[in-house]
């Protein structure tokens, strides 16, 4: 799915209508805009608050009426075991929504159904999504 930033809120509640589960890892270069894209899926899924990069806290919680949403970077993580030390199993394991971004460093650890994003940037600076679910990483839905 292509798009340009002017129309990444409709983009985002497709995406939130076409995802497999509430555990989302985003891939993209730097400043490809992953974070954008955050903010926008966490309005889409309900949530009225503040949507900022957790890049130093490294992961920000949101509210909607009824659930919450975990909104991780893991950019500044250095292993698994870090990981490990702030509880990332509990999030993962909340059954609330929980969106990654710099995820590889805890892939292996992942056995729930999650969704795969990936932002690339495109020369006309639009941005192009890939949707892929954990079950078959070659299936793209948008």
């Amino acid at each position: 799915m292509d798009y340009f930033l002017d129309s990444i809120d409709e983009v985002a509640n497709t995406i939130i209508n076409n995802i497999t589960s509430k555990v989302i890892l985003l891939y993209g270069d730097m400043g490809a805009g992953k974070t954008t894209l955050i903010k926008s899926l966490v309005k889409a899924i309900g949530s009225h608050d503040e949507v900022s990069s957790p890049t130093f806290s490294i992961v920000n919680e949101y509210e909607t009426s009824n659930d919450l949403i975990y909104h991780f970077d893991l950019y500044r993580i250095n292993d698994l075991e870090e990981a490990y030390n702030f509880g990332i199993e509990d999030y993962l394991n909340s059954n609330h929504w929980v969106l990654i971004e710099w995820p590889e460093i805890i892939e292996s650890i992942l056995t729930e159904p999650f969704n795969r994003l990936e932002v690339l940037i495109n020369n006309d600076k639009s941005r192009t999504i890939k949707l892929d679910f954990k079950t078959n990483f070659n299936k793209q839905i948008c």
